[in-house]
């Protein structure tokens, strides 16, 4: 049987995660494929949280993240709304063609 897993490769995976959650939300053009990005961000952060959670021996880190988890699913529906809107208002979701503060 494999020991645990050390926390220095729980928070390389979880950097790693993170670093391509920051290129992909720079990189990217569509709202959506940032908007992914954002939550793969958010989900580096929950597992960097789980694994000083287990490094510490309390369950501190697993509540923080089921409270992350419902937050984050409130703002998938609400941003998903947003994209519908702006979608049906603009007919595009490319973030370079939308000026919604432009008069």
């Amino acid at each position: 049987m494999i020991g645990p897993i050390p926390l220095s490769h729980v928070l390389l995976a979880s950097g790693a995660l993170f670093a391509i959650g920051v290129a992909g939300a720079l990189l990217r053009r569509n709202a959506i494929q940032i908007f992914l990005s954002i939550e793969l961000m958010m989900n580096a952060a929950n597992l960097a949280l789980i694994g000083y959670g287990a490094a510490l021996g309390t369950q501190q880190g697993q509540i923080i993240v089921f409270f992350v988890i419902a937050i984050a699913a409130a703002e998938a529906s609400v941003g998903l709304a947003i994209f519908v809107a702006i979608f049906r208002h603009t007919e595009t979701i490319d973030v370079n063609k939308i000026n919604l503060l432009k008069w």
